[in-house]
């Protein structure tokens, strides 16, 4: 039918597992962003969320690691942390096999997208179904974009997988939505964690908010690596949203929060 929903927002595994080490002013704006953004998310009443993130080494590694990857299993479960660090309970998560194979099918009449029949959900799709799916009532495929292992997929095919879901999105007649997870800049698990650069952020999603598809992509990994840490590469999922969308996004929250490590953002996109 349509793609019905498209947004970005934060992954940290922080954001659940140590919250109580925020400044709870700027903790409770970001999740109170986070809940307004579930409940856009179920207004759209999308059949399926296809979850786009940078999956960290739990499914895929360097012994084979695809450029894009679509899930297609009956059934996912998370978290592949330990529950009781991560601080989100074990769930087994509903796919729809059929359903991802007509998207992946489509997907790839541009973009070589693998598929996976098996896969475990680690905190890059947890966290975001936290807040978004608290219940456990969504239809999810996820998506991974290699953010982790070089040579990475130049921006402008992360664009491309972007423009690739929105075409199989209007070739089915379910309700498609898209939740793009990732940084912006962070530094994980480096001696710089915690380090965050607010200004680099900032104008990353000055670019993202206006559609500015040149500016996005002008971005070279050397920069981004120096600018905005390792996980500042994660700046392709925002890309991916935004191609999918078409339409001009808005910020609703933005905020270095330094004790979840990463520059913590909660924005959506108009479907144009």
């Amino acid at each position: 039918m349509s793609l019905v929903f498209s947004g970005v927002c934060s992954h940290a595994p922080g954001i659940t597992g140590r919250p109580e080490r925020a400044d709870p002013a700027a903790r409770e704006a970001f999740f109170a962003a986070f809940h307004d953004m579930r409940d856009r998310l179920h207004a759209a009443r999308p059949d399926a969320v296809i979850v786009v993130a940078a999956e960290h080494f739990a499914n895929f590694f360097m012994n084979n690691m695809p450029a894009f990857a679509l899930g297609m299993a009956e059934t996912y479960d998370g978290p592949i942390e330990d529950p009781e660090w991560l601080r989100i309970p074990h769930r087994v998560v509903r796919g729809n096999p059929d359903l991802s194979r007509r998207l992946i099918t489509e997907v790839q009449q541009t973009v070589d997208a693998a598929y996976a029949e098996e896969w475990r959900f680690d905190h890059g799709i947890m966290v975001p179904l936290h807040f978004l799916d608290p219940h456990n009532e969504l239809t999810i495929i996820p998506g991974n974009i290699n953010c982790q292992g070089p040579p990475l997929s130049p921006l402008h095919r992360a664009w491309a997988f972007g423009e690739a879901l929105r075409r199989a999105a209007e070739a089915v007649p379910e309700r498609i939505a898209i939740v793009c997870t990732g940084g912006i800049s962070h530094w994980p698990a480096t001696p710089d964690s915690g380090m965050i650069n607010e200004a680099w952020d900032r104008d990353f999603l000055d670019r993202w908010s206006r559609q500015d598809k040149a500016a996005m992509l002008v971005y070279t990994d050397t920069d981004t690596y120096r600018d905005a840490g390792q996980g500042g590469f994660e700046i392709r999922t925002f890309i991916a949203a935004a191609a999918a969308a078409r339409g001009p996004g808005t910020v609703h929250f933005y905020q270095p929060i330094p004790i979840f490590a990463v520059g913590c953002t909660i924005a959506t996109l108009e479907i144009a």
